[in-house]
């Protein structure tokens, strides 16, 4: 499965991910394309310094969502995986790759997403809020923010004293142990979509459940 990856910030997320196809984690997977919309991006240097071709987005130009195709189709591009990227796809380029797109949120969903709901501002709403709980989401991607059906979430706990900073840290080493994962489930045909249920085979959640729950 050859995936492309699209990222508008430091790039963390996706070096788990890079990294992780490389040591053979998550099945048949390569990451051949990154795709960023910020020029100076540090996820565009981490692509560069592991071999990965790189790909500037324009999403203010007329042709947006076709040279996305183009892109996407001239890499042979299987699946794609939304890592901090701030630009809303293009309705086409999600509907050529529904249920083949992810995206990772800084919460658990439906909790503290929607429009304008990314990286510090969750944070900050979080412990506005007061919650004791927050994680991070695997979801699919469709048109409007954050609606996908959910893949996989781990909670993270609010602790006394955090600080936006101090609490994105914390959701961050559970997004990049946790986005490796749901890919490794995609290329390894262990998902099922049905509606807004998600069904994994051989799901360790499921069999930790008490008959009945």
């Amino acid at each position: 499965m050859r995936l492309a990856v699209f990222a508008s910030g430091s790039g963390t997320t996706f070096a788990a991910l890079a990294d992780a196809a490389a040591r053979g984690e998550l099945g048949p997977v390569e990451v051949a394309l990154l795709v960023s919309d910020r020029a100076g991006a540090g996820a565009l240097e981490r692509a560069e310094k592991r071999g990965i071709v790189t790909r500037r987005a324009a999403p203010d130009d007329d042709g947006h969502a076709e040279d996305l195709l183009q892109l996407l189709d001239a890499h042979d591009v299987g699946f794609v995986a939304l890592a901090g990227y701030l630009q809303k796809v293009p309705p086409p380029v999600v509907n050529a790759f529904r249920e083949k797109m992810l995206n990772i949120h800084p919460a658990l969903l439906p909790a503290f997403g929607g429009k304008g709901m990314y990286g510090t501002r969750v944070h900050e709403a979080v412990l506005d809020y007061g919650a004791r709980w927050t994680g991070a989401t695997i979801h699919l991607v469709e048109k409007e923010y954050d609606t996908g059906p959910i893949v996989l979430q781990q909670p993270v706990p609010v602790r006394p004293g955090d600080t936006p900073a101090t609490l994105a840290e914390r959701v961050g080493r559970a997004e990049r142990r946790l986005y490796p994962e749901a890919v490794r489930l995609f290329a390894t045909g262990r998902v099922t979509v049905e509606g807004r249920r998600i069904e994994i085979e051989n799901d360790p959640l499921a069999s930790r459940r008490a008959p009945g729950a």
